[in-house]
């Protein structure tokens, strides 16, 4: 290139500064340094080649360094394929803040669809999902990759169970948005985004037509599309289905396998979880930080307290790693939900690491769960420091309080909230009938079949009454008297959902309720004998596992 002349064209001189790249990093910035004039073009060359290197933390600073001389260099400016490299590259939001400051400074409101749809990655990946969509509706014509950022957004940067709802169900109108452009064909990347909205959800009927599209169209069934599946089916209550996927993957990552050990946690299997955790040993697979969260969560769901331990030993012992917070975080609720809450307690103070307030809040909830009012105390103590506003800390303490009818503990614990200006989270319970999702707050008259519901709600309460179900009043943590108690209870919102479901859908169907709150114990008596009472099969899942109703009888055998 030197003998030819060929270093004087910007064309050839940007193949060797991404080859040179590629292959050593310091000769390619001895080339770019020989370069006289370079052109805005071998800066964007050499900035993305830079930052596809896979020492990104070191890579990252030089790009920013080589972007700096840009700026600084009078007789170029910065074009539109100057920032999307830039911005996958951004380490904080207010670098990208001030990088989007930049677009608009050198490039106006006239740059294309690359640097809008990497705006967009952008602020989805800072949980900014409002920017994101406002971006995206700038476009005029997606192509499938934009498409596919909007919904992978969609499933990142949830900071909440209530916005996981909310943005699930954004995810599901994109998607029906993107079907009526005949030109954008979905792809793996957006049946993965589908798929796991589908999970949060537990849209069975929308991830079953996700799942035959796959297939349909020939849609190659690899580890992310799998593990997809295998989540979605697990979340929607249909196990089986999730074990099926499994089995039929030609090959298996640690992915699936972690899916799958989730799977089997979250629905009361926890023997055959341990059974896979061996198994995935045996095929010579390590291991990662969410292997031995799912596999001790499934021990902590049945009670497997030894084998939890164990597992969790085995992170130093057999694979040399030091147990991270989730580990830890994992120990508390095994010991805290088999009513070992002191020794929950020491373990949390004997960490090497501090505590997060996920940790104190599993204390916290072991605490109320078995009345231990002193530790329960010193828990929400520790996460008023580190979680001031979180509503789910002071409603714990306050219940713990109303469980054990000392009514002015618990003014003076809502009063706190009060003051914070900090609002409970309502609970809220979704049911799937006929394909479509139907949201019920607790003693929800908004519903179309408002009528019917509470209708049949009235029908359900005598019946319960003539199998010899008592309500129980301890679950309402208000101090008023055993009848409206009893009342409050009638109106929670999975009991209006199961209302619904046995009013709109077919009598032989299974009903499949998602709760965002721990499943009360009066409602989860009622639900068995509702499953009695009326042949159906209940499937409910709260926010800590599965709970599958069936002929009066509940699969977690009262273990949650």
């Amino acid at each position: 290139m030197v003998t030819t002349g060929l270093t004087h064209h910007t064309y050839p001189l940007s193949k060797l500064l991404y080859l040179s790249s590629t292959l050593a990093l310091p000769h390619a910035l001895t080339i770019f340094n020989q370069i006289p004039n370079p052109t805005i073009f071998l800066y964007n060359t050499l900035i993305s080649s830079v930052l596809s290197s896979t020492n990104r933390k070191c890579e990252t600073h030089l790009a920013f360094s080589l972007y700096e001389r840009v700026l600084w260099d009078k007789t170029i400016r910065p074009n539109s394929h100057t920032y999307p490299s830039l911005f996958k590259a951004c380490g904080s939001h207010l670098h990208g803040l001030a990088l989007h400051a930049h677009v608009l400074k050198f490039l106006g409101l006239a740059y294309d669809d690359f640097v809008q749809t990497s705006l967009l990655n952008f602020y989805a990946k800072y949980g900014k999902l409002g920017v994101a969509r406002c971006l995206f509706d700038q476009i005029r014509n997606p192509d499938l990759a934009t498409w596919n950022s909007m919904l992978s957004a969609y499933g990142s940067g949830v900071t909440s169970e209530e916005e996981d709802t909310s943005v699930s169900m954004e995810a599901l109108c994109l998607f029906t948005e993107m079907q009526k452009n005949p030109l954008v064909k979905p792809n793996e990347v957006t049946l993965v985004a589908l798929v796991s909205a589908c999970a949060n959800l537990g849209a069975l009927c929308q991830g079953i037509w996700a799942h035959v599209y796959v297939l349909n169209y020939n849609i190659k069934l690899n580890y992310h599309v799998g593990t997809a599946l295998i989540d979605m089916y697990s979340k929607c209550g249909c196990l089986d289905l999730a074990c099926q996927v499994f089995d039929e993957l030609p090959e298996r990552d640690i992915l699936c396998y972690n899916a799958m050990i989730g799977g089997f946690g979250i629905h009361g299997y926890g023997h055959k979880a341990l059974q896979l955790f061996e198994k995935m040993k045996f095929q010579r697979l390590v291991p990662d930080d969410v292997t031995f969260v799912v596999t001790m969560c499934a021990c902590s769901h049945v009670g497997l307290v030894d084998e939890g331990c164990k597992v969790f030993e085995s992170i130093n012992e057999d694979y040399g790693k030091e147990p991270k917070l989730e580990h830890y975080g994992c120990l508390i609720d095994l010991l805290g939900r088999a009513g070992r809450v002191q020794e929950a307690e020491e373990k949390l103070k004997g960490m090497p690491m501090k505590p997060n307030a996920i940790l104190w809040r599993s204390l916290l909830g072991a605490a109320r769960v078995h009345g231990n009012l002193q530790v329960g105390e010193i828990a929400l103590k520790h996460l008023l420091e580190l979680e001031p506003e979180t509503s789910g800390n002071y409603v714990l303490l306050s219940n713990m309080y109303a469980s054990i009818s000392r009514w002015e503990d618990v003014k003076r614990v809502r009063k706190l909230m009060k003051d914070h200006g900090i609002n409970k989270m309502p609970g809220s319970s979704l049911v799937e009938v006929n394909g479509a999702m139907h949201q019920f707050l607790i003693g929800d008259k908004t519903h179309p079949w408002s009528k019917r519901i509470y209708s049949k709600l009235e029908e359900v309460g005598k019946r319960l009454q003539q199998y010899g179900h008592k309500p129980r009043t301890k679950e309402v943590l208000f101090d008023i008297d055993e009848e409206e108690k009893e009342d409050a209870l009638t109106y929670h919102s999975e009991r209006l959902a199961i209302a619904f479901a046995l009013v709109a859908s077919d009598s032989t169907a299974p009903i499949r309720i998602i709760k965002n709150l721990r499943v009360c114990s009066d409602c989860h008596e009622s639900t068995k004998l509702i499953s009695m009472i009326y042949g159906r099969d209940i499937i409910v899942r709260d926010r800590i596992r599965f709970h599958h109703f069936k002929n009066g009888t509940c699969s977690c055998r009262d273990y949650w």
